[in-house]
């Protein structure tokens, strides 16, 4: 089986970045930090809506980088129970994203004669790096959720 295939068990060192589904971080990381920057920068005209935003890609930013370091460590150790962790990481993060872009599209939506024109192209900069982010966390939380079947 070639070390690019989706394996039942969990890789460690570089392996993470030649693995399918876990070579997945590297665009959560950017995604997610994209949309991190791009609402912390913009006017705020909803708190609350883009609260919870900025807190689902800080929460998932975090999450993705400290799954990555432990799996560049090799901390767990061929554990089958790390791949239910993966498994379930990857599912929450699916729905918080998806949660937030759908968030962060309405209070763009509904904001939308209130912005000046770059603060509304920032917002659906981040309204486009919220969807991209929630579909390569869905495509990774699938394969995860295929390699803990096969565990």
């Amino acid at each position: 089986m070639s070390s690019a295939t989706s394996t039942s068990s969990l890789p460690s060192g570089l392996a993470v970045l030649t693995t399918f589904p876990d070579v997945l971080f590297i665009p959560e990381i950017i995604f997610g930090g994209l949309v991190w920057i791009l609402v912390a920068s913009s006017k705020v005209p909803i708190p609350m809506l883009q609260g919870w935003v900025m807190f689902v890609s800080v929460f998932c930013f975090v999450m993705s980088i400290t799954l990555m370091c432990l799996y560049f460590c090799g901390a767990h150790g061929g554990s089958s129970s790390w791949v239910t962790l993966d498994a379930i990481c990857q599912g929450i993060a699916s729905l918080f994203y998806l949660s937030a872009a759908v968030l962060e599209a309405y209070a763009t939506y509904v904001t939308a004669q209130l912005l000046r024109g770059d603060i509304y192209r920032e917002n659906i900069a981040a309204v486009v790096f919220a969807y991209v982010a929630t579909l390569v966390y869905v495509i990774h939380k699938v394969f995860s959720l295929l390699r803990w079947k096969s565990s």
